[in-house]
């Protein structure tokens, strides 16, 4: 593991050799300047504010993508559906999710994330509102269902590459890590609350409570972020606001093929990819092996304190990552120290799961583990915006894609181990030997400098489509 080495704040060569020569800085349409001017920082106090709503905001998400999979025995009883056709209800969402990830980050790139965020925001939560309708007025509810899930999907794709890309244009380097680390933690914390809330809701006033509830406190996030933080700005996105460069530069296709050839870039992909599968293939069968292995086990608890330890382990790490970079030490080896801990201490845990024979013991475990996979917030999920602020959305969104994509290949995969030889010990011990893949590709070529310069031209080029 890369040991940490203090350095100065603005160590970064490229970025050095740039501000020495100013005149080279800007090129014929004067991008160095435009970048700088539009793309001003948020202060410590906004900063602040935009973490808590973004934190609510991703919650929300969670509580609505959710909503379906605790509905869906209640939902499966009232419309007769098969086991068959409830799975593809729920893996509907899955196909939604994967198409719109590098397009959301390619259009908040050009026009701001939260913009991007926003209007999906309102789009989500109204569709998240109108299931029980859709379900109950139309002659054909499988059908309407699965359409739904897979629009759900699509709308919520985009939400994580607009959130790089909005951190990465407002947020300075020092504090990417906790505003990312506590962002993340809303997922668990919606996880938790519909989990909870939802089941109630779900006893007490039906299936659709759920979603009438989290859908409409959704639009009114939305609502309320249009009207206090973007001061009732149109987040209308028009044609001729993705044509033109905008904030950013525009320039030749061939520059995203050469952004690709960077070690740099392939580690945060070849990274990021082994991180969601592993934490895809966790979050499906742990379930079923504590149901397996201790079927006496109360449910609640192999499902919630897991949640609980994620959260300030996610918080933790974001504090820790931006400390460290503001007392000087390199930027890199945070990020690769911070991985360290989510992809190689959190294997050791998981590899001990393999011989525990109690039911605390594997809680301990589990939680363990989980809580470490939360320190990728301030590792390679922040990495992408280091490497390229201009066009980060765009990045995270092929990150995204390919991670959801092969994590789904990866649970199946899993499962197909746990028929064949009847041990969960070839699960956890294939988690831990794509963590350690991963995890070696990040130590080995990461780095934390901009790679979206074209060094050759001193120029201070934003890669576009």
């Amino acid at each position: 593991m890369a040991v940490l080495q203090k350095h100065g704040k603005n160590s970064c060569p490229d970025l050095s050799s740039i501000k020495e020569n100013p005149a080279d800085n800007i090129g014929a349409a004067g991008s160095q300047k435009k970048w700088t001017e539009s793309s001003q920082n948020w202060t410590r106090p906004v900063a602040r504010i935009w973490t808590v709503v973004l934190l609510l905001g991703t919650c929300l998400l969670y509580c609505a993508r959710v909503a379906m999979p605790i509905c869906a025995v209640s939902m499966a009883e009232r419309f007769s559906w098969s086991k068959r056709e409830t799975g593809m209800v729920l893996g509907s969402f899955f196909w939604g999710y994967c198409f719109t990830q590098v397009l959301g980050g390619y259009v908040s790139d050009r026009v701001g994330g939260e913009k991007v965020m926003l209007l999906s925001a309102a789009a989500w939560g109204a569709m998240t509102a109108f299931t029980p309708i859709l379900a109950h007025f139309c002659s054909q509810p499988i059908f309407s269902m699965t359409l739904s899930r897979f629009l759900m999907g699509l709308l919520q794709g985009v939400h994580y590459p607009s959130l790089a890309s909005l951190c990465s244009q407002k947020v300075v380097e020092s504090e990417r890590g906790f505003l990312m680390s506590t962002v993340g933690s809303g997922s668990y914390l919606g996880t938790l609350v519909i989990g909870g809330v939802g089941s109630l809701m779900l006893d007490l006033y039906g299936w659709e409570s759920v979603f009438y509830v989290s859908g409409l406190l959704s639009v009114l996030w939305a609502y309320c972020m249009w009207k206090y933080l973007l001061k009732g700005e149109g987040p209308i996105i028009t044609l001729e606001s993705l044509g033109s460069a905008g904030t950013q530069s525009k320039i030749p296709k061939r520059n995203w093929l050469r952004l690709f050839r960077q070690p740099a870039v392939c580690a945060v992909i070849i990274t990021h990819l082994c991180t969601a599968s592993t934490f895809f293939t966790l979050l499906s069968w742990l379930p079923t092996f504590f149901k397996d292995t201790f079927p006496d086990a109360k449910g609640w608890v192999f499902n919630v304190i897991p949640w609980f330890v994620a959260i300030p382990s996610s918080l933790f790490s974001g504090c820790l990552s931006d400390h460290l970079i503001s007392q000087g030490f390199d930027t890199a080896s945070v990020r690769k120290l911070m991985q360290f801990f989510s992809m190689g201490v959190s294997s050791v845990f998981t590899l001990f799961l393999c011989g525990t024979t109690t039911f605390p013991a594997a809680v301990a475990f589990v939680s363990a583990t989980m809580g470490l996979t939360t320190f990728s917030h301030s590792g390679v999920s922040v990495n992408v915006q280091d490497l390229a602020p201009s066009c980060a959305g765009a990045l995270f969104g092929v990150m995204n894609t390919c991670g959801a994509f092969t994590g789904v290949i990866m649970v199946y995969f899993s499962g197909y181990l746990i028929e064949t030889t009847g041990s969960w010990a070839s699960v956890f011990g294939l988690i831990t030997v794509v963590n350690l893949l991963g995890l070696t590709t990040f130590l080995s070529f990461a780095e934390a400098r901009r790679v979206d310069i074209d060094l050759a031209k001193g120029r201070y080029h934003n890669i576009h489509i």
